[in-house]
């Protein structure tokens, strides 16, 4: 766009660092990849984000073709917005930041992070991306806080959705806080189970595997504050689907 920075680099990463660095962009895509949403909902959603700069963010994904908007039925001024295909090709990388963003997760942001339950959504996916699939077809229903979601394996793949499963194997209760810890290895499932925090109804058989397909059979890391530093390295209508290694 005209007027904006960008890393004059004649390379990919640049080209797109262009498109999405800017702060909150990647969020509000986050917010997106869950589903099409209104500008409240969105604003309501990443606090700390003004309705200014959240109008210009969105304006810019736009004029790159990432996001789109859409009149709302019945509604004559009302606009819903939503990822076009090309802002659909985010979802496979921002799982994967999500996924390895989880390690720096520490009790500090547990205690003033903000965090919303449909978060949950996108860090199933993130922790399912890529793992070996159950060997048994089944769902897992997840319910955290005020959303509901489920996992369905079938076919060979697993989908993830919004919404309640049809016959759940197993049945997930949790609060948004206690289910990103969990899925950052702040605290095991077990832990959890113990607190109070989570409860968990369905066949036992099922509840291992859904554990393992998460990849939660680990035991929980070190708190943040003590892991070890990083050497430098040497100079030089579903949601989502989740398919088996190849």
């Amino acid at each position: 766009m005209k007027g904006k920075r960008n890393y004059g680099q004649f390379c990919g990463l640049a080209a797109g660092l262009d498109v999405v660095g800017e702060r909150w962009a990647l969020l509000i895509v986050r917010e997106l990849l869950i589903g099409p949403a209104r500008f409240n909902e969105i604003l309501g959603n990443l606090p700390g984000l003004g309705p200014n700069l959240l109008s210009d963010r969105l304006r810019a994904l736009a004029a790159h073709g990432v996001l789109e908007s859409a009149a709302v039925p019945g509604d004559g001024r009302g606009r819903r917005y939503r990822l076009t295909e090309r802002g659909e090709q985010l979802r496979e990388p921002l799982l994967a930041l999500a996924r390895w963003g989880m390690a720096f997760l520490g009790e500090e942001e547990a205690r003033g992070g903000a965090v919303r339950a449909s978060w949950g959504i996108l860090a199933v996916q993130a922790m399912i991306h890529g793992r070996p699939l159950p060997g048994t077809d089944e769902s897992y229903e997840f319910r955290v806080a005020d959303e509901t979601f489920h996992i369905e394996v079938a076919d060979g793949r697993a989908v993830t959705r919004r919404g309640p499963a049809g016959a759940p194997a197993l049945v997930v209760v949790t609060d948004a806080e206690t289910f990103v810890s969990i899925g950052a290895g702040m605290r095991t499932p077990f832990e959890a189970l113990i607190s109070g925090r989570l409860r968990i109804e369905g066949d036992p058989e099922a509840a291992r595997r859904c554990v393992e397909f998460m990849g939660l059979l680990d035991a929980a890391r070190p708190p943040a504050a003590t892991a070890p530093a990083v050497p430098a390295a040497p100079s030089g209508e579903p949601v989502a689907a989740a398919a088996p290694p190849g």
